[in-house]
């Protein structure tokens, strides 16, 4: 009987490339700017971002952009979103009928808490000019700073998995 083995490795490549973008902008002019600047065409995404965790769950913003020339893929993702919680106070006083909403901030990706949203640019080859894209998005007026987030200090990868 033959023996068949399964190569997870090919599992394990990242083929995106990934932008940090640090604003004050709304999603939808940021997205708006970009599309400007780049030959592309960002549109707001139905499928946005679903995240769960202790707190509930959130959902964050993404624009989505096929480029079916070149077969790449463009995504500008939300980095920061809150979770609200209602909780009641178990000890019945005179302000027990109130409940209480609590707010928790939540990343896309916590190990970059203070990155706005992420570029994420898939299906790329190596032809691409990742540096001539960041000296782009430097010259929005509203962006304060841009860079290029790399792959492997990213402990939280499944969340970039859409």
């Amino acid at each position: 009987m033959a023996i068949h083995k399964l190569n997870l490795g090919e599992f394990d490549e990242v083929d995106y490339h990934l932008i940090a973008i640090h604003t004050s902008l709304e999603d939808y002019r940021i997205a708006y700017f970009i599309n400007q600047k780049l030959p592309i065409n960002l549109g707001k995404s139905k499928d946005e971002v679903q995240i769960s965790i202790k707190e509930g769950e959130t959902k964050f913003s993404r624009f989505y952009y096929y480029d079916s020339e070149n077969v790449i893929s463009w995504n500008l993702i939300q980095n920061k979103n809150e979770v609200s919680q209602q909780k009641k106070d178990p000890v019945q006083n005179l302000f027990s009928h109130i409940a209480l909403e609590i707010s928790t901030k939540v990343y896309l990706l916590p190990e970059f808490k203070k990155a706005d949203y992420f570029l994420k640019i898939e299906h790329t080859e190596d032809t691409m000019n990742v540096s001539k894209i960041r000296t782009i998005l430097n010259t929005i007026d509203s962006i304060s700073a841009v860079y290029t987030v790399d792959t492997n200090q990213i402990k939280s990868k499944n969340n970039l998995i859409f």
